[in-house]
């Protein structure tokens, strides 16, 4: 099984930026778990991260031409307007579950409402790198 797990942006900044919302754990710290988290369930993990919005998109729309199982994505402040990912998301028709490593709907307002969920299977949020996990399992499950 292969999935590719897209992060948005500043999310290079965590262990850095708020690290009462974020933890104390940094981008690489994250990165590496995920992929051993991958290994150990036989899981090709390939990571992706783009302050970029048209370079997420590009990543998504790769995911499909090189046949990927899964994509997990934490679309960062994408979440609440980006349409275009939403779109690209729905172009695909890859599973999809949208991660984030805090609880959204326990922050600010305008974070409560996702515009790109209603593209993918599921949303999972305020677990920290233990969403990714989750997120590996819920692929998996909707494959067999």
């Amino acid at each position: 099984m292969k999935i590719l797990v897209i992060n948005g942006p500043n999310l290079n900044m965590v262990g850095i930026r708020e690290k009462g919302i974020y933890g104390t754990r940094d981008f690489q710290d994250i990165c590496d778990y995920i992929k051993k988290e991958g290994q150990k369930r036989n899981i090709d993990i390939e990571l992706y991260q783009s302050n970029i919005e048209g370079e997420i998109i590009n990543e998504i729309h790769k995911a499909y031409y090189e046949k990927y199982d899964g994509i997990i994505i934490n679309p960062g402040a994408y979440t609440h307007y980006s349409y275009a990912i939403f779109d690209a998301i729905k172009a695909v028709n890859i599973n999809t579950v949208e991660v984030h490593l805090s609880n959204i709907h326990a922050r600010e307002e305008f974070r409560h409402k996702s515009v790109i969920a209603p593209a993918c299977i599921g949303q999972i949020c305020g677990f920290k790198e233990f969403g990714y996990v989750m997120a590996m399992e819920a692929i998996v499950e909707m494959k067999n």
